[in-house]
């Protein structure tokens, strides 16, 4: 395919030795169809699509034809899933390439979806349409809720049924991703023990991810530092916009600290910090509760590999790294302290302020109050009337929280401006996104096409916003699969 999309490639990754990846083509499909093709990413891209025909980016983001100068790979990487280590690697998947824009940031090009490779097993490498399209809709909300993240670039039928549970309707996803190197990658390399290899990519994701500390005293120290920063704030902006991921298995856990592989994930309506959505998460090791705990666990798998270039004395470099990673709960509970202070709009710290915060979400579970809509409440947004905001407990806990906002001459001006920074006026709720996914079964796009203008700007005042608020009335648990 012709360069007039302005495509630039530079892909570095491929020219890494034949351990890390696979050199594949995607499997051909045999009569795809565009569905989604995300402009503004596009431009955001320096990629040009609009003198394209239908048909041709059909056949472009299918990958039945690719790119000049693309060199489709399948990453090799392993991780612990649910607490298991397995060898893992791309089965469904192939990066095309790295795409540089003309300010030389540098993007992966991934399609998901795309066909057998040598990591498969048993798989069949392919993808039903529904999950494409929603992992399409919750990394576009990501990105708009301010939330670092990959991004979707299109989805295509591919013309073919893939079978699961039952016969659905194939689908290839075009991801973009500052990297997709995970900390399974660091396993899977550092599983083979030669350190060779595992310095090669080190410096590899430090001249890629973090080149400010090239040439530091102790860089591995400071890569180790670098990620577990990243990862707290990462998971914090879950917490704050109730975002469960879903499965937090290292081979999902980016070294580029974006939120990475959209497979079961959903958002909390009423709060309960035990929800789950998972259908394969039993016990709840990924619920909501749990993230914080998970990422600083995932956070040590990553430095277990890390250790033989912390130190040559593996003594110390283990009290080396187990200081870092023993670093992250102070982090995290000052990190989460104030971005709680900042949901409520208060300036300043103040001793009670963990109290009130605790207090306000002890009344929500008690009360299974709306976790969005509450936050809405109080910013006096007019969200559909709910007797819940009338309990006496929580007209005392609101005198409270008045009084506190006051506080170092914080002004109604300020605290309306911040509380409306980092609290959504819309998340993709359950229920709409199911919604929209049927339909687009049926052919008809307007649901999905709506939804996803509304998620464009989720902390604005929108026209007939309301429909967008409202949690799903029943009580039906709503359960999410990982589409594999």
């Amino acid at each position: 395919m012709k360069n007039n999309i302005n495509w630039n490639f530079d892909n570095t990754y491929s020219r890494l030795p034949e351990i890390f990846r696979e050199n594949i083509k995607p499997v051909s499909v045999k009569n795809p169809e565009l569905i989604l093709l995300n402009e503004n990413l596009a431009k955001s891209l320096n990629l040009e699509f609009s003198n394209i025909s239908k048909s041709k980016l059909s056949t472009l983001f299918s990958g039945n034809k690719l790119p000049e100068k693309s060199n489709s790979i399948a990453q090799a990487y392993a991780g612990h899933q649910f607490g298991h280590f397995t060898m893992l690697g791309d089965g469904r998947a192939v990066l095309i390439g790295e795409h540089l824009t003309k300010t030389k940031d540098r993007y992966d090009i991934q399609f998901k979806g795309s066909g057998k490779t040598a990591f498969s097993r048993n798989g069949d490498g392919r993808a039903a349409l529904g999950p494409m399209l929603r992992e399409y809709i919750i990394s576009e909300a990501m990105y708009n809720l301010k939330i670092p993240t990959t991004r979707s670039l299109a989805v295509v039928k591919t013309g073919e049924d893939v079978i699961r549970e039952t016969t659905l309707e194939g689908g290839i996803l075009t991801r973009v991703a500052s990297s997709h190197i995970r900390v399974g990658t660091f396993q899977y390399i550092a599983a083979r023990n030669k350190k060779d290899e595992l310095e090669l990519l080190i410096n590899y994701v430090i001249k890629r991810h973090y080149q400010e500390i090239e040439k530091s005293k102790n860089k591995v120290v400071d890569l180790l530092k670098k990620v577990l920063d990243k990862q707290i704030d990462l998971v914090i902006h879950w917490m704050r916009v109730g975002f469960v991921h879903g499965v937090m298995n290292t081979d999902n856990m980016s070294i580029a600290g974006e939120t990475i592989d959209y497979g079961p994930c959903a958002f909390m309506d009423i709060y309960d910090p035990k929800t789950v959505f998972s259908s394969i998460d039993k016990m709840g090791r990924y619920a909501y509760c749990n993230q914080p705990v998970i990422t600083k666990w995932n956070l040590a798998r990553f430095a277990e590999c890390l250790i033989p270039f912390i130190d040559r004395d593996q003594n110390k470099a283990v009290e080396l790294a187990s200081e870092i990673i023993n670093s992250f709960e102070k982090k995290y509970e000052k990190r989460w302290l104030q971005m709680m202070r900042d949901k409520l709009g208060l300036v300043g710290e103040n001793e009670k302020d963990k109290s009130l915060i605790i207090d306000l979400l002890t009344w929500m579970h008690q009360n299974k109050a709306d976790y969005t809509n509450t936050f809405c409440h109080l910013m006096g947004e007019k969200i559909k009337e709910d007797k819940k905001y009338k309990n006496k407990d929580f007209i005392i806990w609101k005198e409270t929280w008045k009084k506190r906002l006051l506080y170092k001459n914080n002004t109604p001006n300020k605290f309306n401006k911040l509380m409306r920074s980092v609290n959504p006026l819309v998340i993709p709720r359950n229920h709409l996104v199911e919604n929209s996914l049927k339909e687009t079964e049926r052919n008809n796009l307007k649901p999905i096409n709506r939804l996803l203008k509304i998620l464009k700007k989720p902390y604005t005042r929108q026209e007939s916003i309301i429909n967008f608020q409202r949690p799903l009335s029943s009580n039906e648990k709503y359960q999410t699969f990982c589409g594999t």
